[in-house]
């Protein structure tokens, strides 16, 4: 399994040894990084991440989990590039800020499938295009059956950030959140997907994605991990 971190926003330093000790805890895998801390002075929301110039980075892994935040990087040969693995047949996982990244201008306009705009989305599965404060989510889990759920029951977390969601991509939903307490009024009866899947590319791969988990406490969160080592699984095909 290779995990990509690195960017803006976040304590990717820390996050990322959490996530690999997390999933090795509830999996048996093998874990490597390619991680790119922004240097003083560097854009940070458009991070040097190594994956950028190789198209090859994802060979060799059964799975690829995205954890960056490049949110500003909108460079389509640098989209495709990190795109290529998964267009090849690796699976994907999806965290947090990495729904946030690799888009356009027009990024906060709902996107349709096929545009230049798109592309990320449609590999991701939901189009965020921002969230409200920080405050406990109230989760909740799809009626419908599924391995990465199965034995997960709703809980709260800690102060998190709920993504919202403008254009989906025939996702299958997991886990809803909404933020009863949240300090924006007009934010309280709203609710999203944070965990979702769905297949993407030609050759159909599995993708796995989970808005939650902005700080590292909520990352921490033993049922958060359950649910990533759940969704990695589902992701390689460990589980059907």
């Amino acid at each position: 399994m290779l995990i990509v971190t690195g960017g803006c926003c976040h304590n990717y330093s820390e996050q990322r040894q959490i996530l690999e000790d997390g999933l090795k805890a509830r999996l048996n895998v093998t874990v490597s990084h390619l991680y790119y801390d922004p240097k003083p002075g560097e854009q940070a929301t458009r991070p040097k991440l190594p994956i950028y110039d190789n198209p090859n980075y994802g060979d060799g892994y059964d799975v690829i989990v995205h954890n960056e935040c490049a949110a500003d990087e909108s460079d389509p040969k640098i989209i495709d590039t990190v795109l290529a693995p998964h267009q090849k047949g690796v699976p994907g996982v999806n965290l947090h800020c990495a729904m946030h990244s690799y888009r356009s201008e027009t990024y906060r306009q709902p996107v349709t499938a096929g545009e230049a705009s798109a592309k990320w989305f449609e590999y991701t599965g939901i189009q965020s295009s921002g969230h409200g404060p920080q405050s406990p989510i109230t989760l909740t889990v799809a009626k419908t059956a599924h391995p990465i759920t199965e034995g997960l029951s709703g809980w709260t977390t800690s102060n998190d950030e709920l993504y919202n969601n403008l254009t989906t991509f025939k996702v299958t939903p997991l886990i809803y959140g909404i933020q009863t307490d949240s300090s924006v009024a007009a934010d309280r009866d709203k609710t999203f997907t944070v965990a979702w899947t769905h297949t993407y590319g030609p050759k159909n791969v599995r993708v796995f994605s989970t808005t939650l988990a902005h700080n590292e406490a909520n990352m921490r969160e033993d049922a958060y991990l359950d649910l990533v080592a759940n969704g990695v699984a589902w992701a390689s095909g460990r589980v059907k």
